[in-house]
């Protein structure tokens, strides 16, 4: 079974490109899109993650585990949040990742002329993500379960989650909650580079992760300033990087060198921005992240040059 909580409106008994009440989706190993139908009660859907999540117990006998949490981007419809949510899933079990995964869909058009429309929808719903999965997850925390909640963001994704936890900071009854994410991965991020400095803007997103990596390709064409009406005119950052006054906690990956070695293995529309779910050396540095026991400059999958990582040219 997958698990994803779903923002969108529903229409005629199908799910809708606008915003809408949060529905819990179990979604079977046959099932090719998403639909309402798939809804379970609020409490059963966050069991069944929780218990997929404890694989693991402590010296002291405590359950403990992981769930990360996929944010998709914008122009996706919802058979491609499905499909990456999977490539996902399947490719960090692969790994030997022992936790759970689960897709926040929130309701973007499968449409690249609908931009505009995407991102006002992505900052309506974003609050979503923390009051509908991770506030809740934090409080199975308190109830004696060892999770780490982790972040992984795709193209607008990346927006959606600094808007959600700087909103979320804004809100006394969601910021007196002691929440925090673990790793926050962040792949073709489309917010402006310069905002992921040390500016109020991202503070919450920094304050409330633990580490932070921003995946970088300068080949993406999809976030180059050629598409200013879709991305406006400030550089973004999974085109360019962090800047230079990013916090200590956050490190940038450039995927530039790998992805100019083996960009002809990936099909699909705009594989440099969206090859990162075909790519096996990408979540392999993805799981290796998310175990967190080596060290960024040492993980494996990454190359050091001139001060400078990169996600080293490997199958």
């Amino acid at each position: 079974m997958d698990y994803i909580f779903c923002a969108r409106g529903v229409s005629s008994g199908a799910f809708a490109p606008r915003p809408g009440p949060t529905k819990f989706l179990e979604v079977p190993p046959g099932a090719t899109t998403l639909s309402p139908a798939l809804a379970i009660p609020r409490r059963d859907w966050f069991d069944r993650v929780v218990a997929l999540a404890e694989t693991r117990r402590s010296f002291q006998g405590t359950p403990y585990g992981d769930v990360l949490i996929y944010i998709h981007g914008f122009n996706t419809s919802q058979a491609t949040v499905l499909e990456r949510h999977r490539l996902i899933r399947n490719g960090l079990e692969s790994l030997g990742y022992q936790g759970a995964v689960i897709s926040f869909d929130w309701p973007s058009a499968d449409s690249a002329l609908n931009y505009l429309d995407d991102r006002t929808d992505a900052k309506l719903t974003a609050l979503r993500l923390v009051g509908d999965a991770i506030g809740p997850l934090s409080r199975y925390i308190q109830q004696g379960c060892e999770i780490s909640t982790h972040v992984l963001a795709h193209s607008m994704g990346a927006y959606v989650l600094r808007e959600a936890l700087d909103d979320a900071d804004d809100r006394r009854e969601i910021a007196a909650t002691g929440w925090t994410l673990n790793q926050v991965m962040i792949c073709s991020g489309d917010v402006s580079a310069d905002s992921m400095g040390t500016t109020a803007k991202s503070s919450s997103l920094y304050r409330r992760s633990v580490r932070l990596t921003n995946y970088q390709n300068p080949y993406d064409s999809v976030l180059s300033i050629s598409n200013v009406k879709r991305v406006g005119v400030s550089p973004r950052v999974g085109r360019i990087g962090l800047p230079a006054s990013a916090p200590r906690k956050a490190v940038n990956v450039d995927v530039g060198l790998y992805y100019q070695q083996f960009h002809g293995d990936f099909v699909g529309a705009f594989p440099d921005h969206n090859f990162y779910f075909q790519s096996a050396q990408f979540l392999r540095d993805v799981y290796l992240t998310l175990l967190g026991e080596i060290d960024r400059e040492s993980i494996p999958t990454r190359i050091s040059r001139d001060g400078r990582l990169y996600l080293r040219p490997e199958r």
